[in-house]
This record gives structure tokens, sequence and C-alpha cells, in this order.
């Protein structure tokens, strides 16, 4: 028997007090990959919460620029190795050396990362506001150890080690508690191996990265109602997603989930009169690049009936059509999609507008791209019409005029991004649009697709439930951090027993609002 693969806790490598062991699927060819990984008990669960709560003491008393420093030692210990990073994400998840992982996730981690730090060094996260003639101040800490759940479809961008929560959780002080994905263990095994170097190297808490590879059900919703937790990061499926939230929020934990999102994309009649041809081709990109498997996928697409739909119909059948099949993450994700799309299909009055020409190898988890379609009537009255399908399928929805597409767009759930296309014309016609979608989305685009996620200062990733279940909150973009911090009042103390973002001479040189005022000072 296989003996599995450690776990990093404590700042030590040490076996798995094992449940029972798994092996990464290569789902390119179906074959399972060599090692194999653990599934703890509450042995490891417990052990890494005690450590957790240590590492969450030491670093509260910790500059900015310390933590900023492991951060950018981390980020460059990353790239040192990114072509074994990249190959071994390929191996177990299928997803294209170029441009997917090499050239776009890669990039955008380390971006990211390096960004975080640059928050942790500057600060302005702390919110610091004194008022000195009460002799009140206070200021933001972070929350305590952070538990991340990631997705099984960016294991870089979102990695348990190297995504967007774990960057914001480090920047504002809290350790960290990864939990592996089944479908990408080895990145975060290789993850785990580079921070625990960059934690010694700059002299952090050695317990302030840990990493299990898998967690009974149970133990998971245990973990997350810890009162030793801080808050915990989850992406993935809306089912077990709302059980981890469940938990949570019943032992009154703070928890960030994010579930499914449809991505609406509205396509205004003077918009498909001047470019059919391009926006069906751009939107069967967005749609099936990466099987479909991005979280901004565009899965509802609508238009106004006429003759420039008629033939927008025509250019996007033909654009699906020679798409060719890709592999989804996992098999699992695969019979997913497939009774998603099938119960989308069985709806009455949903019919097929295109298939992709080739056909899938179920062997290697290939998926086919489908787009449905259906009128105002039926999507309005059938609500697994707007449902999340997770893959390369979409669904149009014809309306009659403006008045319909309203209504439709009035029946959306919360989503990540919603997007509009148009000429200036249609855009001034349909301005009230903005404001509808704005209140169902976080990010509205023009003109554009939604696939493409930038990590920047002004980028929201995020929405209305059930895109996510905190519609103030980022998990994208230097403002992700404020999903792990919480406000402190101090008054009436000693100026010496203050927090150093507090003190009046302020020693960080933060920019602080005093008595009104923002400044450093």
């Amino acid at each position: 028997m296989a003996v599995a693969e450690p776990i990093l806790v404590a700042g030590a490598w040490r076996p798995a007090v094992v449940s029972h062991t798994y092996r990464a699927i290569d789902p390119a060819t179906g074959a399972p990959l060599e090692a194999e990984w653990p599934v703890s008990g509450w042995a490891d669960v417990e052990a890494a919460l005690a450590a957790a709560t240590v590492a969450a003491g030491e670093l509260a008393r910790l500059p900015g620029a310390a933590i900023a420093a492991f951060l950018e030692r981390y980020a460059a210990r990353i790239e040192a190795r990114a072509e074994e990073f990249v190959a071994v994400a390929h191996a177990e998840t299928g997803l294209a050396v170029k441009p997917r992982l090499a050239d776009v996730e890669m990039p955008r981690t380390l971006d990211q990362l390096r960004q975080a730090a640059a928050s942790a060094r500057e600060g302005t996260w702390r919110m610091a506001m004194i008022d000195r003639a009460k002799n009140i101040r206070a200021a933001a800490r972070g929350l305590g150890p952070v538990v991340v759940f990631p997705p099984a479809n960016f294991p870089f961008a979102y990695g348990a080690l190297t995504g967007g929560d774990f960057a914001a959780a480090i920047a504002a002080g809290n350790p960290v508690i990864g939990k592996a994905h089944e479908g990408h263990p080895g990145v975060s095994r290789l993850a785990a191996g580079e921070a625990l170097a960059a934690l010694e190297e700059t002299g952090l808490p050695s317990a302030t990265v840990q990493l299990l590879h898998g967690l009974e059900p149970a133990d998971g919703l245990r973990l997350v109602a810890d009162a030793r937790v801080g808050a915990t990061g989850f992406t993935g499926s809306q089912a077990a997603g709302e059980a981890l939230f469940r938990a949570a929020s019943a032992a009154g934990r703070v928890i960030w989930v994010e579930m499914g999102s449809v991505n609406p994309v509205v396509l205004l009649p003077a918009a498909l009169a001047e470019r059919a041809a391009t926006i069906a081709d751009d939107l069967t990109a967005s749609v099936t690049g990466s099987a479909g498997q991005f979280c901004t996928k565009p899965g509802i697409l609508v238009a106004v009936e006429g003759e420039d739909l008629v033939r927008f119909r025509t250019e996007l059948a033909a654009a699906v059509a020679a798409a060719a099949p890709a592999s989804m993450l996992t098999a699992e994700i695969l019979r997913e999609y497939d009774a998603h799309r099938e119960t989308l299909l069985g709806v009455a009055g949903v019919r097929v507008l295109a298939r992709a020409d080739a056909a899938a190898d179920a062997i290697r988890s290939q998926a086919a791209a489908v787009v449905a379609e259906t009128d105002a009537a039926t999507f309005l009255a059938q609500p697994q019409c707007s449902e999340e399908v997770f893959g390369p399928c979409s669904l149009l929805v014809a309306v009659r005029d403006l008045t319909e597409l309203r209504a439709v767009a009035r029946r959306l759930d919360g989503q990540l991004t919603a997007t509009i296309h148009g000429t200036d014309a249609d855009l001034d016609e349909g301005a009230d649009l903005f404001e509808l979608l704005a209140g169902r989305a976080g990010r509205l685009i023009v003109n554009g697709y939604p696939t493409g996620v930038e990590v920047c200062h002004a980028m929201q990733h995020g929405g209305p439930a059930p895109a996510t279940s905190d519609s103030r909150f980022t998990s994208v973009g230097t403002a992700a951090l404020e999903r792990f911090i919480r406000p402190v009042c101090l008054q009436d103390m000693p100026d010496r027993l203050l927090p150093p973002a507090l003190q009046d001479a302020n020693p960080l040189g933060l920019e602080r609002i005093v008595e009104g005022v923002r400044g450093r000072h």
C-alpha cells in the first residue's frame, strides 16, 4: 500500500491521521496519478487550529512590512519554479499550458501576491481614525485563523495557498489553514513547500501557513464553526457553499462564500445589426474557453427578436458547431455538467440552438458545447432556466422588446457580472438597464466579455446572493482583504499601549483620519 503524502502543520511536514486516501486524476487521459493524498481526521484539524491560534497572536504584533516581506519572498520562490508548478497543474487539471496556465494564470497569481504585499506594507486597510479630544481611536485588525476552501478551476489564482483568499488573509495579518482541492493537490503541496521556506527566510511564525489535503464533510462543517476560526473563504458549488455557510453562520463565525453565477449578456438591437458575426465568435470563445469552467462564463444571453437576431442565431450556431470539445477538470464535474445541461434542455419551451459537431470523449472527461434557446415567457415561468450550468453551455432568451427584456433582467438572481452590448444609440435608449443590472451584479461590462477578471484596485468580484454570501465585498483586488478584518475601538488607552497604527507619532507613516481630516499625521 502506498504511503500518503504528508500534511503541513505547525511548521513541519508530518503524516496525516488518515481517514482514507485518494488519488488525483489526469482528466486528459482519465488515468489516476501516482501520489496518494490523505483525507485527515479531526486530530489533524485540531493540531492545525491550535498552531494557527498561536500564530495569529504573533502575527498581530508584527508590522505590515514584515508580512509584506514574506509575501514578496513567497512570490519570488514560486516564480523561480513556475515551470514546475505549471507542469504539475497541467497534469492534474488538463488545463492548457499555454496560454492558460503559463501566460495567464501564473502571472496573475504572482501579481495578486505582490499587490497583497503592497497593501500590507502601505497599511491603509487598517482604516485608522483618531478623535484626540475624546481620546477615542479605532483601527482594523485581522480576524484570526482563516480557513481556505479553493475551487477546482483555478489551481493558482484561487488555490488554497496561492489564491486571492490566501493573499488577502495573510496581508491582513491572519494565518491560513488551506484545504487542498482534490483536483490539484500536487500544486498545493508545491506551494506549501515554498511558503514554508519563505516563512523561515523572513522570520514569520511557522504556522502562518498550514496545509491539509482532505477532510471528511462533517469535519469541514465542524471546522468552519469552530470558535478558533476567524473566518472562512470558500469558492465552489452552491450545495457545498450553502452547507458551510449554514454551519459557520449558526456558530456566529465569519464566512465568505462564492457559489454560482450565470453572468447575463444583453445584446441590444443595433449592436447585433453592426457586428453580429464578431459578437457570435467572441461569445462562443467566452462560453467555451477552458470548457466553460469559469465563474464568470456567460450563461444567459438576452436579445430582441428581429432580422438581426435571426442572423446572429445563424452565426452563433456556426461558431458553436465548430467549437472543439475540451476536458473538464474532473469526471465528477463532467457528470454534473451533463446532468444540469439535460435538466435545462428538458424544460418545456427550451430547445437546442446548436451543438458542437465533434464528439466528446467521456474517458478524457470531455464536454461538448451546447447553446439552447427559449422565449421570455418560458424563462420567466421556469426557474430552472436561470440556474447555472457549469461548463460550455449557455441559454439564449429571445424577447419581443425592451419592456420584456427588462422583465427578464428583473427575474435574475444575484450575479458576479452583467454585460451589455450596444451602440451609443442602444445604450442611450436602454440607459435604465445599467441601474437595473447594477442591483443584481457586482461588475457591469459594456461591449466586452466577463471571463477576463483583472487583478487591480478597482475590481469587484462579488455580488448579491447566490453569487456570493455578502455583496459588500470582493475576492479579487486589494479590497479583498476587507473580508478578513474588523475594527476595534480603543478609548482612553495610554499612547504607549496603543497599536502603532494609532499612536500619536504615527510610527508606521500611515494615512489616517485625525479629527475628521485625512492625512499622514
